[in-house]
């Protein structure tokens, strides 16, 4: 089959890298794979696989070359978005959904149709709302957040989710999902989980680069940004409160490195954390620590686990909104915490009590490329799919 991921960009993020490693699972099972960004930079990933075809189109440029579209740019920033907070993708949308879908029809020209179009994340469909086509699959990140006034939350719902075929990354999406489209009356045409790949070949070849930075002693991971989502004040505490001797290395960057740098040293333990910031290879990061930890208020599945898993290296996590059960089953249910200071410091203190911890291949089935693949490929039905 002929495929086409779109994504915003490719800049380096857990949604961008999980859209080039799905481009990367079609063209691993055979079937033709396209990756369209739409933002010219930054253009930090690229796939890996060769077949992958990779395209580069600019949503903005695209839209300020058309007739209409620097006055609807325009009224939008000035005046419709400054009355309606957000609202900018609302004006804006209908044109560049149109554009789009001129824009992937001479693609087909050169390459021949799509079987299917995937939409990663809602920042990617939203700014193209008004491009319906029965092909699209749009894929839910994470879960849904009322951060606006529930009428304003309801049209966004109705642009972008009602009749359209979505794919949810973990069941805790789905169930945000469900939950905001009965408060909305919105009805999708189909609404189930497809997981993100795990390209593990891939991620293990990467784990085996050198980095001078890594520590040479017993360390326990933390990877994501440095935003509050991501729990690092509670991860900080709690890693004070278990009392372990492993270092704790957190590779991230954000707004908040230099409160949690102080933080650190506020309680006494600057010398045993080590802030890595951003790394455009975290595999040898991860391959190397003795146990990678998650304190995160939500994720909609959390990519960083199993990436861990694909180097070896035994997860925990806190019991967070969102995904993480998804990862956590069976023995590995095991290894989530309360999200409290007392809970994860006890569990990470009974966590090192037991390494090391063999990771088993099973424990990452359900992400393998085959099964994320075949499950795109089906034909959507108006059904909610659990499995």
């Amino acid at each position: 089959m002929r495929t086409l991921v779109i994504i915003h960009s490719l800049k380096m993020g857990g949604m961008e890298r999980v859209a080039v490693n799905l481009a990367d699972a079609f063209a691993g099972e055979g079937h033709e794979s396209h990756l369209l960004s739409c933002k010219a930079k930054p253009n930090d990933l690229k796939p890996s696989h060769p077949d992958v075809r990779l395209h580069h189109y600019d949503q903005v440029q695209a839209l300020f070359k058309s007739i209409v579209g620097i006055p609807v740019f325009l009224l939008s920033r000035l005046l419709l978005g400054a009355l309606i907070r957000r609202s900018h993708f609302i004006w804006v949308g209908w044109l560049s959904g149109w554009l789009l879908k001129r824009h992937i029809r001479s693609l087909e020209k050169r390459y021949g149709r799509f079987d299917r179009i995937v939409f990663r994340g809602l920042g990617t469909f939203k700014y193209f709302w008004s491009f319906r086509d029965e092909r699209n699959v749009y894929v839910l990140e994470n879960v849904i957040h009322y951060d606006r006034p529930l009428w304003q939350k309801k049209l966004e719902w109705k642009l972008v989710f009602h009749d359209r075929h979505l794919a949810c990354v973990s069941t805790g999406v789905l169930e945000s999902a469900q939950e905001a489209f009965a408060q909305g009356e919105i009805e999708p045409k189909s609404l189930r989980v497809i997981t993100n790949p795990c390209p593990v070949a891939q991620i293990d070849a990467l784990a085996q680069e050198n980095d001078l930075d890594i520590p040479d002693e017993p360390y326990i991971l933390n990877v994501a940004r440095l935003v509050p989502q991501k729990g690092h004040d509670l991860l900080l505490e709690a890693y004070k409160q278990s009392g372990i001797s492993h270092k704790l290395v957190i590779v991230g960057e954000g707004p908040l490195r230099t409160k949690l740098e102080a933080k650190a040293e506020a309680l006494g333990m600057a010398d045993r954390v080590f802030f890595a910031g951003k790394r455009k290879n975290p595999y040898p990061w991860m391959k190397q620590a003795d146990l990678f930890v998650l304190a995160s208020e939500y994720e909609g599945l959390g990519i960083v686990l199993t990436e861990a898993l694909a180097c070896g290296t035994p997860i925990m996590s806190v019991e967070s909104r969102g995904g993480v059960r998804d990862v956590f089953r069976g023995e590995l249910e095991a290894y989530l915490t309360p999200r409290t200071v007392d809970g994860l410091a006890k569990g990470l203190a009974s966590v090192i009590r037991r390494l090391p911890v063999t990771v088993k291949p099973e424990w990452l089935a359900p992400f393998e490329g085959h099964v994320v693949v075949s499950a795109f490929l089906e034909q959507p039905e108006k059904h909610i799919h659990l499995d």
